[in-house]
């Protein structure tokens, strides 16, 4: 009985010493503006400070793996305003694979789903600009790919500027 209870304690005194030596898996949220600069398709180029204006607000709970990996879950309601009339336009949902590397660097390969019927694919490259304690300033670039919904196909280009906590 006592060999039992020097085994246990052990055990249980090492499977601590291993959690605390590893901060993996770690949940991480962020929240952001996000302005988008424009899009390409057969019908030309159509930027997004003309007629329309559009704007989203991306937020997000990231997984990390450890510290090279991680998964990324991401909602972006985008409101669109036209004719001085404002609404919300879509909602993205937007899973991805995170590679980080050193210096703050981050690129982000996503799948995207739109309830306006738009799907494809978004890479995104990000970077922190400020790292603190326990939050971190970061800007990005996403180039979303879009497809479906009776129209041609897009690419396009938008800045992301978030914190990340």
């Amino acid at each position: 009985m006592l060999l039992l209870t020097v085994c246990v304690t052990a055990s249980s005194m090492f499977s601590a010493n291993a959690q605390q030596s590893s901060p993996y898996p770690k949940v991480t949220g962020y929240v952001a503006i996000l302005n988008p600069i424009g899009s390409w398709s057969k019908q030309g180029f159509a930027d997004n400070f003309s007629k329309v204006y559009t704007i989203g607000f991306p937020f997000g709970i990231n997984i990390l793996k450890s510290e090279h990996f991680g998964v990324s879950f991401e909602l972006v309601p985008s409101i669109r305003i036209e004719n001085g009339i404002s609404k919300v336009n879509s909602v993205l949902f937007h899973p991805g694979a995170m590679f980080r590397f050193s210096h703050g660097f981050t690129f982000i390969a996503r799948a995207a789903f739109e309830t306006s019927g738009r799907f494809g694919f978004t890479p995104v490259v990000n970077q922190i600009l400020l790292k603190g304690k326990n939050i971190n300033l970061y800007a990005a670039v996403p180039v979303p790919f879009r497809f479906g919904n009776g129209q041609p196909a897009s690419l396009g280009a938008g800045l992301q500027v978030g914190v990340g906590f």
